[in-house]
């Protein structure tokens, strides 16, 4: 849950989320749609997300430092989704790469917490953080929750992540150190990040428990991207 201050210098290279779609009962644990097939790709994915039917009410900033907003969520009957860019959530539990010594702006504590009452680890589960509800959009009117899974797409990597922060209610483009370095992007919260070019999917209705098992969020992610893309 940090308050941004700073823009966050982009070092590597762009990131993108591909959008997938989810039945409102979606579950942890679902089979992937049409196993055997192979994974889902990004460009797949990102060829379903080429237009944007706004739900939000008004745009947002990808960093208080931008004089701008210009980032609209994006919505279909299953999903959400927004184009932005990437600064690097290093809060949540204490760990060797995320700590106030390496991340400026850490706190010990996020929005959503694991089965056993504690903060997410930030350097070990890929996860997003939305936008905290203002009248811009409120996230939890768009069926989405701390869980609820994201498929998350940079260059042509696609990788599954889970809700598990929320941001300023004015900022958007934000994911764990740990969703950074499975997609290739720098994961150093004071030099990482990327400065645009990530698309982050959420699907409606989905959750995985515990919030912190990274193996149901990539089952979960992969069975709702196919059903997406009409394969399953």
């Amino acid at each position: 849950m940090r308050t941004r201050t700073l823009a966050l210098t982009a070092v590597c290279g762009a990131a993108l989320l591909g959008p997938a779609a989810l039945p409102a009962n979606a579950t942890a644990g679902s089979r992937p749609a049409g196993d055997g097939e192979g994974p889902v790709t990004a460009a797949a994915l990102l060829a379903r997300m080429t237009s944007c039917t706004r739900i939000s009410k008004g745009k947002y900033r990808t960093d208080a430092s931008r004089p701008k907003a210009t980032v609209p969520v994006c919505g279909t009957d299953d999903a959400v989704f927004w184009k932005a860019d990437m600064d690097i959530d290093c809060d949540g539990r204490k760990t060797k790469a995320c700590n106030r010594k390496t991340d400026p702006y850490f706190l010990p504590e996020t929005a959503f917490v694991t089965s056993s009452g504690g903060p997410l680890d930030s350097a070990a589960l890929p996860y997003i953080v939305v936008p905290g509800p203002s009248s811009v959009w409120d996230y939890r009117k768009s069926g989405i929750r701390g869980g609820s899974v994201a498929a998350v797409i940079h260059r042509d990597r696609v990788r599954y992540a889970v809700v598990g922060d929320t941001g300023p209610g004015g900022i958007i483009g934000e994911a764990s150190y740990a969703t950074a370095r499975a997609l290739g992007i720098d994961p150093d919260p004071r030099t990482g990040g990327t400065d645009s070019g990530v698309t982050y999917l959420v699907f409606k209705g989905s959750r995985v428990s515990p919030i912190e098992s990274r193996a149901k969020a990539v089952t979960t992610g992969e069975a709702l991207a196919r059903k997406f893309l009409g394969s399953g």
